[in-house]
């Protein structure tokens, strides 16, 4: 392809919007191009991008034996009433009505399009397993798009759905997918980590998150520096804390007993006026929980010294959302702000304590009345506690697995694998008969990469101040011929030779033989547009020789005009 001849409208003003360095280099260097809020069209360059990840991602599931399939954009609402999600997806889910007054969504994702197209088609156990796949568009009504590529609301995403016999089946296809998607991100030239994660709306098991990692990624990620261990904060754990009670090595253990703590509230206050450390005491998290017929006051426990993770509360409840509690909510519910503890609640309060929490003496908590809390307590004599793991872990924690330290890093979610099980068939009445005969659902997997979020990931973590840095997998082109002046004919010459050279050995190459564009602006589309090699041609040239910049590192090297091509193939072994 030639300069000339394409449409690649690069510029070096930035969105006002555009904060990462992925939004504002694509958008400058004509890759997308913003339509709407969270809505962007593939210009040239970015449509062939795209389509490279795409065919990567495809070219791996085909060879997984995954079948490609290609579901409507728009799905009947029906379906979404059938599973139950119509009610649970919330206002992501775009709906609307046809002129016959029929109601239908945009496609978030295709859980229930997959079981109504097996549904009555596969009968028996011989039939499975089946994993049916597509690349298609999807719509999420995010609330507030943002980061370009990373947080529209029109994406383009790999979904794939796998049904088996039975459960051991559904690991092992559940395995390959890790695999694959490791090949996938691998091919691709990206540094990843996989990582134990929340379901989310999507259910079921069994869950892992492929992150990009980059310093602009908005998830947290835990991981050891030990070993392999790696999870979403919202799913990470730890090994568990203990500390021991000052009478732990006597015997005889103090009586639970209630001090007055005159206007101290929070944790520092009370730890401080007691002389005992933060983690000897019990923190109370008063939320408003949010579920599909109500909504109801809920008091999370975590020791002192920990914060609630949300995500592992919200699960912990089965709630849709939780919200913070108001002081009017608090009081209404009967409890007292800052001198909550487990001990003496209200009869009609929900409540859940964390995990690490269980049978632990000695600690400090509220006594629900105000100006008193409650010392050397014993959380083994209260009776029907729900026990949850529900603290965030924190950098300096020890692994479970290992013993290491945990710390943070950040990622971008680019795929995610779940272990469904049988929670859509079963809605659903998706059944087959095993091999006695029994009608049994399906057992199911789902497995998603965001294709269009990639073409993001990979900015996001090969950049520098001047541009895009394509890895070569994704790179829209190897090479970048630059003719420093066009309308000097040896120079254009010898361009046209090597363009024709580069492309009858393979080389996706551009050659930007534009007359009026001076040598500097054609340099700084190359950094912009981030091809990783670039030909210059120009005074050297009459010694025989010419540039070759290598765009990450921006180093410069002379070669003989003739032996371009052998260091070309070289660099892009």
């Amino acid at each position: 392809m030639k300069f000339s001849k394409m449409f690649i409208p690069t510029t070096k003003e930035t969105p006002n919007d555009a904060t990462l360095p992925s939004h504002q280099y694509l958008v400058r260097g004509g890759f997308i191009a913003q339509t709407g809020a969270g809505i962007y069209d593939f210009m040239p360059l970015g449509k062939i991008v795209l389509e490279k990840i795409r065919a990567i991602v495809k070219e791996e599931m085909d060879e997984a034996g995954a079948n490609e399939v290609q579901f409507g954009f728009v799905t009947p609402l029906s379906l979404w009433q059938e599973s139950g999600r119509a009610t649970t997806m919330g206002a992501e889910m775009l709906r609307f009505k046809d002129r016959k007054n029929g109601e239908f969504v945009l496609s978030p994702t295709n859980e229930e399009a997959v079981v109504n197209m097996v549904k009555n088609r596969i009968t028996s156990y011989k039939d499975l397993p089946v994993h049916l796949y597509q690349i298609n568009t999807k719509f999420r009504d995010e609330a507030r798009p943002r980061f370009g590529l990373m947080r529209g609301r029109e994406f383009l995403m790999k979904d794939g759905y796998s049904f088996h016999a039975n459960e051991e089946d559904l690991v092992r296809e559940f395995n390959l997918m890790e695999a694959t998607y490791k090949k996938i991100y691998t091919k691709l030239g990206l540094d990843f980590r996989v990582v134990a994660a929340d379901s989310g709306a999507i259910g079921g098991s069994g869950s892992k998150e492929f992150h990009v990692i980059a310093d602009s990624g908005e998830d947290t990620i835990v991981i050891c520096d030990s070993c392999d261990y790696g999870a979403n904060i919202e799913a990470a754990t730890r090994k568990p804390r203990h500390f021991t009670a000052w009478f732990e090595n006597t015997n005889t253990p103090a009586s639970m007993e209630k001090v007055l703590t005159q206007d101290l509230k929070t944790i520092e206050e009370v730890s401080n006026f007691l002389s005992i450390s933060k983690a000897q005491t019990i923190k109370a998290v008063i939320k408003r929980a949010i579920f599909e017929d109500k909504t109801q006051i809920v008091v999370f426990f975590v020791r002192g010294d920990d914060e609630l993770e949300e995500t592992k509360a919200c699960n912990a409840v089965n709630a849709l959302e939780l919200t913070d509690a108001t002081e009017d909510d608090i009081k209404e519910a009967g409890l007292v702000a800052g001198y909550c503890g487990p001990f003496n609640l209200p009869s009609n309060i929900n409540f859940v304590v964390d995990l690490e929490l269980k049978d632990e003496v000695g600690l400090a908590c509220g006594a629900n009345e105000e100006n008193y809390h409650l010392v050397n307590t014993d959380l083994s004599t209260l009776k029907d506690v729900k026990y949850f793991d529900l603290v965030a872990v924190q950098e300096g924690d020890i692994c479970a697995c290992c013993g290491g330290k945990l710390t943070y890093t950040k990622g971008i979610e680019a795929g995610h694998i779940f272990q469904l099980g049988t929670k859509y068939s079963a809605a659903m009445n998706a059944n087959f008969l095993d091999e006695n005969g029994k009608a049994k659902p399906f057992v199911m997997g789902c497995y998603g990469i965001g294709v269009s979020r990639l073409v993001a990931a990979v900015i996001e973590q090969n950049h520098d101040d001047k541009g895009c840095i394509w890895t070569k997998a994704t790179a829209p082109f190897m090479v970048d011929i630059i003719v420093s002046n066009s309308k000097k004919e040896d120079e254009a010459q010898v361009g046209e030779e090597l363009y024709n050279k580069l492309k009858h050995a393979g080389i996706s190459t551009i050659l930007d033989d534009r007359i009026n564009a001076r040598f500097g602006f054609k340099m700084s589309d190359f950094e912009l547009l981030g091809f990783p090699y670039a030909v210059v041609i120009g005074k050297k040239l009459a010694e025989g020789f010419v540039e070759i910049v290598d765009r990450k590192t921006l180093e410069k090297i002379d070669v003989k005009v003739e032996d371009v091509l052998g260091k070309i193939i070289e660099l892009t072994k």
